[in-house]
């Protein structure tokens, strides 16, 4: 075919022409262009313009700039769909991108960017005035709060309401099919405004916007523990208004929040105070998350094609080769037809099989759908795009050839079907011999209108095709490149690259008073204190937690900024500047935590050598990784002190468990560091809120370990129990409170006071507060017991409790909470902080309070080896723990005659027991009874190995299911997964 004429998929361009644009990748390309190029150029990008406006830009909303998701003349849509219209405007500004070679583009670039532009702002209208939700939303995470996907065409409204989203709709006649806005399309929405402002165009115009956008943020951070209905809107495999975590949401709010961190929302000449932040720890969080479930998409889909676009363009989430073409692999291999690709295993969705007047499916329907889901051609266009990304001719070709067949010949040109269905008379057949069937294609993309999503990919993969379009043109802030090979636009602010395989973390250890310093030094261990750092401040991890509140703060839109979460390790490990002052934060760690974990110094040097090693391995910022460590006095008394020496020695000696670090002066290390401006603090009014670490003052210096005060030993002369107590008056049981020495006698004493009468004040003081300096004091005395009742009581949560969870429920297990032989209950998608402690409580309190609170240090610590070694968990799908607690008292039973109580252990003596609990039928199997060892994996709910695989094989051959223990397992069970 001529070059001039409709072009095919296969010979879109002339050879001459290919050998005249090989050098496109040349820089100086502009200007080296001949006048015969430049007219080939023109030509073929003037026949690319007339095409998009006529099945594209014609069907764009003339007053917010959005589109339908079918394009049809003779029946136009009044329904505009989020995603569709992103895809549009990609497609709009690819063109505009293509033009920008052109010196005399006859205005055309410029009305291609105002094309884009205008959708991009329209969508941005929509949700603003959902601003309201997205407060909600970033606090709670619920889908009831998100924001919408489907709006007016003219107006921007709503086209459901809330309590509509669970139906099918109908809107001016209109069939909608629509959940709540998934987490990947407002991902999407912003890797996309990041690409298109650093290209040049001004899509954002004002604050209150920005601050919007950073809500925004706020809004998928959390993405890695937030179920929704996925990229489809339909929530679980079995349609059923579940939602689940997908690991095409959570890859792409990864890769929206590496693109749009450090992103100047108003363009390269933009204020300070327009730039987006990201706490990187829930990057890293996303990032973990989303690794640990590839290659699957959710717990209900094996794959899915959605994993495409999160995988390759235009997310590029991944760049660990193996776990992304895995996981490719695996949608090819599982999904893949003659007519496109299936959207995931037994989908319903438009076969002649599917009720259309239900949204939701019934028990078991899925099997209706086996082998006859519908094929898309779409997504073997992300494949070809994919295929110039890697420069893949050959692969490329095959797509091509493919995708050729597939495409419907019009009066506007070539169009992408939306799908290919089966045809109710090839039903059964297709059944019996899936793949044997012609499939026919869908109205919608043929003779219905057009599929402006499918259309949008196509016309870009044509325009990379002709050669008209470059990828460093499309993906302009290099998302396709691995992090370290990416251009860097600004030091101002924290940008995200690889891990360096030589990283070295930089430590200074920060004495909380000159006498120990002065100590610590007679042992040979340099350190530095508050004043001795000056300028340079120390903060606590909540005063960055207080400076980040903040940020997005719109007072107009109803927006109070960045919720009070607190930050990880990784935030920490920055050094910051702003309002005139340099300062670095300590970690959690060596926070004076409102849970006890923090007076186990053993836990919480295990703890140091943890944050070190997850450090060298997740630390992706530019510049080196800056850890303070906060050396308290408290830290070295007791026994423990000889340890927490050692590890302050293998600090100065530069290596700890293999990790190489670097002791020196907080001042010596800001030129390495990595530096964060935060420009936005330049605003608040009072710029002395914050509360920098001080210097403890003390009178005297130690001129000895023998100079330290130690904890005298406190035993309980007598034991009163609580039945003795309880029919005491108050007055009396306060009596006894000041009479008693004892730990134990002093905690009965308070549990009951505060049963009574949580607010009973005590010589002036509130119970609460006599409470937690008996907290203090029984940790000081490694009183564990006491320490974990009156927490109990006082219903404390330890941080970081429901991103553990959400770590192992991405390991494909399930957590219960209840105390052994009382009633559990199952946690299969991740929870809120609140909504967790609400639940432990309620199951532990009525039995044991203090299961509560050990409870939770066994989730942290099972959250921490599931990380590291998932092994541990092999034959394990549901994680019971409060059988886990009851396997560790066998173990303590079984290593000595004396009897234990669990709760007087030590945190960190849990952790190891926890450890052994896990490990021992492994390592010590041959030296364990068959009753210790089935007692073990009893308790532990281990299985052997394939037992699951087996079991389905049986229930295969038996049509009645298997009975086990009175319970039946049906067969029904097993064809409707």
């Amino acid at each position: 075919m001529e070059c001039g004429g409709e072009r095919r998929w296969s010979t879109s361009s002339c050879s001459s022409y290919r050998d005249e644009m090989r050098y496109l990748d040349d820089p100086a390309f502009p200007n080296n262009m001949t006048h015969t190029n430049t007219s080939l150029i023109v030509e073929m990008l003037d026949e690319y313009y007339f095409r998009f406006k006529r099945q594209i830009l014609q069907y764009q909303s003339c007053t917010l700039g959005l589109f339908p998701s079918i394009g049809s003349k003779s029946n136009p849509s009044k329904v505009a769909y989020v995603r569709d219209s992103i895809y549009c405007a990609m497609a709009s500004w690819a063109m505009a991108q293509a033009y920008r070679r052109i010196d005399d583009d006859r205005g055309r670039n410029h009305e291609l960017s105002q094309a884009c532009v205008k959708c991009m702002r329209g969508i941005l209208f929509c949700w603003i005035r959902q601003a309201d939700r997205v407060e909600v939303f970033k606090k709670n995470q619920s889908p009831k709060c998100a924001l919408h996907s489907v709006f007016d065409m003219i107006t921007g409204d709503s086209i459901l309401e809330d309590e509509e989203y669970d139906h099918l709709q109908y809107f001016c006649g209109e069939e909608v099919w629509a959940g709540t806005t998934s987490i990947d399309v407002v991902a999407l929405y912003l890797l996309t405004i990041s690409q298109m402002t650093t290209s040049g165009l001004q899509i954002v115009y004002t604050t209150d916007e920005v601050n919007f956008i950073q809500n925004l943020v706020f809004y998928v951070e959390r993405a890695y523990r937030t179920p929704d209905f996925g990229m489809w809107e339909r929530g679980s495999k079995y349609n059923n208004g579940i939602t689940e975590l997908h690991a095409s949401s959570i890859g792409m709010a990864k890769a929206a929040l590496e693109a749009v961190n450090g992103c100047n929302m108003f363009g390269e000449n933009g204020a300070a105070w327009s730039v987006i932040f990201v706490d990187i720890d829930a990057h890293n969080r996303n990032r973990t998350i989303f690794e640990s479930i590839l290659p699957r998409e959710s717990s209900s889909k094996n794959t899915d094609a959605s994993l495409l676009p999160t995988l390759c363009w235009p997310a590029f989430a991944i760049h660990e080769n193996p776990i992304k073409y895995r996981a490719m692999g695996k949608v090819m291999r599982r999904l893949k037809g003659r007519f496109g690709i299936k959207r995931f295993l037994r989908d319903g969705y438009k076969t002649i099989m599917e009720d259309k007047a239900r949204k939701y499916y019934r028990p078991a329907e899925v099997k209706n759908f086996d082998n006859i889901e519908c094929e898309w051609p779409m997504f073997l266009i992300y494949m070809i795009i994919d295929c110039h990304f890697r420069r893949d001719k050959v692969e490329k070709a095959q797509y091509m050839e493919e995708l050729q067949s597939l495409l419907f010949s019009s009066d506007d040109g070539q169009l992408v079907p939306k799908y290919y269905y089966v045809p109710r008379e090839c039903v059964e057949q297709e059944r019996a011999n899936p793949g044997s069937q012609t499939k026919v294609a869908s109205p919608e993309g043929t003779t219905a209108g057009v599929f402006l999503w499918g259309q949008s990919l196509f016309i870009i993969a044509q325009l990379l095709n002709d050669e008209l379009l470059l990828v460093n043109e499309l993906d302009v802030i290099r998302r396709y490149l691995p992090a370290l090979e990416r251009p860097k636009y600004s030091t101002r602010y924290s940008k995200f690259q690889g891990t360096a395989p030589d990283l070295v973390i930089q430590v200074v250890l920060m004495a909380e008073s000159v006498r120990l310093q002065q100590l610590l030094a007679t042992y040979g261990i340099q350190t530095q204190t508050p004043h001795q750092v000056e300028p340079i401040q120390i903060w606590s991890p909540k005063e960055l937690t207080k400076a980040y509140s903040y940020l997005g703060v719109n007072s107009k839109l109803g927006l109070t900024g960045r919720p009070s979460r607190p930050f990880g390790v990784l935030s920490t490990c920055k050094i910051y500047r702003a309002l005139g002052h340099t300062f670095i934060c300590y970690p959690l760690l060596f926070e004076i935590s409102d849970f006890y974990l923090a007076q186990d110094i053993s836990l919480v040097m295990d703890d140091c050598k943890n944050d070190l090693a997850f450090l060298s391995k997740c630390w992706k910022l530019h510049g080196r990784p800056t850890w303070c460590m906060v050396i308290r006095e408290n830290a070295i008394k007791g026994q423990n002190f000889g340890e927490f020496l050692g590890l302050l020695a293998q600090i100065k000696k530069g290596m700890v468990d293999g990790i190489h670090v670097r002791l020196g002066k907080l001042q010596s290390f800001t030129s390495s560091a990595c530096l964060e401006h935060l420009d936005f603090l330049q605003a608040i009014p009072d710029t002395d809120i914050f509360q920098p670490f001080e210097e403890k003052q003390v009178s005297s210096s130690f001129k000895s370990l023998t100079d330290i005060p130690t904890a005298s030993s406190i035993k309980d002369d007598f034991h009163l129990t609580e039945m003795e107590l309880e029919h005491k008056s108050t007055p009396d049981l306060m009596h006894y409170f000041k009479s008693f020495s004892g730990f134990t006698n002093q905690a009965s004493v308070l549990k009951i006071l505060y049963q009574r009468d949580a607010n009973t004040r005590m010589d002036g003081v509130p119970i609460k507060h006599k409470m937690e300096l008996l907290i203090t004091r029984a940790g000081v005395h490694k009183k564990w017991s006491v320490v974990r009742l009156l927490s109990g009581m006082l219903e404390k949560l330890v941080d970081s409790l429901a991103p553990s969870i959400t770590t192992i429920l991405v390991r494909g297990k399930q957590v219960t909470i209840g105390v052994f032989g009382k009633e559990e209950e199952v946690l299969d998608k991740p929870m809120a902080p609140n909504e967790l402690k609400t639940l432990l409580y309620k199951m532990c309190a009525p039995h044991d309070i203090r299961q509560a609170v050990l409870q939770q240090e066994l989730i942290i610590a099972i959250g921490k080896f599931i990380s590291f070694n998932p092994s541990l968990f092999d034959g394990i799908l549901k994680i019971r723990i409060g059988w886990i607690v009851q396997a560790m008292k066998m173990e303590i039973t079984q290593e000595g005659s004396h009897i234990v109580d669990i709760h007087s252990l030590s945190p960190h003596r849990i952790k190891e027991l926890l450890y052994g609990v896990l490990t021992r039928n492994k390592k010590e199997g041959d030296l364990r009874t068959p009753l210790q060892k089935r007692q073990l994996d009893g308790a532990l709910n281990r299985v052997p190995r394939d037992f699951y695989s087996r079991v389905w094989k049986i229930l295969e051959k038996t049509p009645g299911g298997i009975k086990v223990a009175g319970y039946l397992l049906p067969q029904s069970w097993r064809i409707s997964a």
